[in-house]
């Protein structure tokens, strides 16, 4: 993940903001009976197919087609790229589906054709038949996640909402321009807009980008992108306060968060995971999982982290 990355994180504050104002109530909305009874943290990455991985959370001698079985039960979540690209077949997503065990969620990130159109492809049929086939993934489909592009503005709101009023699948969004943060006013206007359609926030914690870190809450779901930096001491602190932040947004109501791991080139965000796993396992009334960490570098690698 390039954006927002720095060669230089010296300077930089990683504290996280105070919450949104309207969290509160959006969570009341959203689910009246707070808190939740049901309350589920899902920890994943960005992809299955890392060979690194083979004998650190994969068992030793895995193959490739075995990857995603052997991830599946190691997460219980993803950040599932491969529909960015392409709409899959139907016995792909049913190949997924029977791959993963009943509590592992997939979160397909949108078609780039739909998230990169200037009418995000509300004038075509690309929405009603991505939404079809990860409707496929059934019970283990999560939120679907649209990307917006760094040049879709606060200016483009009405072709979001009309994007909106066409996605018939739960949903996060994720924006990138400066402008849907250079006001109050153009925050709410987005924070507002999703939720009059019950689509979740992305909140992306990366360095050179702060502003997307907004804390902003709008249904019970709320989705995590956190970018590390080859596992610098930062990334550990900023573990913990997400930690205590997810704590106090359980408590106040929030059913479901999706936390993934970056880090470069996808190495390393298993350790990440699973150092956040152990952070959170307490929080008290959640479900969640993490990865165990496997062999003599693994071992080593917790050493290093805790």
């Amino acid at each position: 993940m390039e954006f927002g990355k720095l060669p230089n994180i010296s300077n930089v504050n990683f504290k996280l903001p105070p919450d949104w104002p309207g969290n509160a109530e959006a969570l009341h909305t959203a689910n009246p009976l707070t808190p939740s009874p049901a309350r589920s943290l899902y920890i994943g990455a960005t992809g299955w197919s890392v060979k690194e991985w083979v004998g650190k959370i994969y068992p030793k001698g895995a193959k490739t087609p075995e990857y995603l079985r052997h991830y599946a039960r190691q997460f219980n979540t993803i950040e599932l790229n491969t529909t960015h690209y392409r709409i899959p077949d139907h016995f792909t997503v049913q190949h997924w589906h029977d791959e993963a065990t009943p509590d592992f969620r997939f979160c397909p990130k949108l078609l780039q054709s739909i998230s990169h159109a200037a009418d995000l492809g509300t004038s075509g049929d690309l929405i009603q038949r991505f939404c079809e086939a990860m409707a496929g993934l059934g019970s283990r489909l999560g939120p679907c996640f649209i990307q917006l592009p760094p040049y879709f503005g606060v200016d483009k709101s009405a072709v979001l909402e009309k994007f909106l009023q066409q996605f018939s699948l739960p949903l996060a969004v994720e924006v990138r321009h400066e402008s849907w943060f250079s006001s109050e006013a153009n925050t709410a206007k987005l924070f507002d807009l999703l939720e009059k359609y019950s689509a979740s926030t992305v909140i992306t914690d990366v360095a050179g980008r702060r502003d997307v870190a907004h804390m902003g809450l709008t249904t019970g779901t709320v989705l995590v992108r956190f970018v590390g930096n080859n596992l610098d001491p930062t990334d550990f602190s900023r573990l913990d306060d997400w930690a205590e932040r997810l704590s106090r947004w359980f408590s106040m109501g929030l059913r479901e968060c999706y936390f993934f791991t970056h880090e470069p080139d996808n190495l390393l965000a298993p350790d990440l995971a699973a150092a956040f796993y152990e952070k959170v396992k307490n929080i008290a009334g959640i479900v969640s999982r993490g990865p165990k960490l496997q062999g003599h570098e693994a071992e080593g690698q917790q050493m290093l982290l805790f």
